[in-house]
């Protein structure tokens, strides 16, 4: 019998976008169990010239295999955003080693927003927030809230 390790939790992405400026930002936690591993981890990456920003949540070495093969269909497709991101969800879905890797991304530019899933997943955010994790749906109610409520 195999003993199970216990589940790695980490995480809070979130992207908030409002007019023609994009902010995205991560927690540094990861934890195992109840456990904080480590409180200063880097989630948050910027690509291609830094014209792109990027977050992961899941699997981190998933979530590093997916952002090779992201920066990769940048260069392919010259840094455009959405056509980057439906060829890796496709890649992401249809490739019988990528399916199974366990993460998720989201990817901004100056003009656009999306959520890649394994699923084939690329979701544009209807008013500007995008969040992933285990504390996303936390961050995404806020900064719904404050984008609502408040001119930030």
């Amino acid at each position: 019998m195999r003993k199970a390790f216990p589940s790695i939790r980490s995480t809070t992405v979130l992207l908030v976008r409002k007019d023609s400026q994009v902010a995205l930002a991560g927690d540094g936690q990861v934890t195992m169990g109840e456990t904080v591993m480590k409180a200063s981890a880097r989630k948050v990456r910027r690509l291609y010239n830094d014209q792109i920003l990027v977050g992961f949540a899941g699997a981190t070495a998933d979530a590093f295999s997916l952002l090779t093969r992201f920066e990769s269909k940048l260069e392919q497709y010259h840094g455009n955003l959405e056509r980057a991101a439906i060829e890796l969800s496709k890649e992401w879905r249809t490739d019988k080693l990528l399916r199974h890797l366990e993460a998720l991304l989201v990817v901004a530019d100056s003009k656009s927003s999306f959520l890649l899933s394994g699923n084939g997943d690329v979701i544009a955010p209807d008013h500007g927030v995008l969040a992933i994790g285990s504390g996303g749906s936390y961050a995404l109610a806020a900064a719904k809230a404050l984008l609502k409520h408040f001119n930030l």
